[in-house]
C-alpha cells in the first residue's frame, strides 16, 4: 500500500495538484468510505474516526458532502426497480 500511495503522491505532484486540493480530496474519499461502512450514520462514523459528531458534521459541510445522498444511495431500490433488473444497491457516484 505504501508504494501505491507514494506513486499516487508523485503523480499528483507531477500533475500540479496543490497540497490543499490533495488534502481536500483525500478527506472527501476517506470520509465517504467510513460513512458508507456505517450506512451514512454520522454518530457511528464519528466514533470510528475519533471525533465528535458535530466536528464530523461541520467537516462534511465544509467539503460539501450530503449524508442524506449517501444514505439514499445505499438504500435498496423500490421493488418495481428491482424487478426491472437494476442492481441491488444504487451507486454512490451521485455524491461525488
Amino acid at each position: 500500500m505504501k508504494r501505491e500511495l507514494d506513486a499516487l503522491v508523485a503523480q499528483m505532484h507531477a500533475d500540479g495538484i496543490s497540497y490543499e486540493d490533495a488534502v481536500r480530496e483525500f478527506k472527501r474519499r476517506y470520509l465517504l468510505q467510513v460513512l458508507i461502512n456505517h450506512r451514512g450514520n454520522q454518530c457511528k462514523s464519528a466514533e470510528e474516526l475519533g471525533m465528535h459528531r458535530n466536528t464530523l458534521s461541520r467537516t462534511l459541510a465544509e467539503l460539501n458532502m450530503d449524508t442524506a445522498q449517501i444514505r439514499n444511495g445505499l438504500k435498496r431500490p423500490a421493488r418495481s426497480e428491482r424487478a426491472a433488473g437494476t442492481p441491488r444497491l444504487q451507486t454512490i457516484a451521485r455524491v461525488r
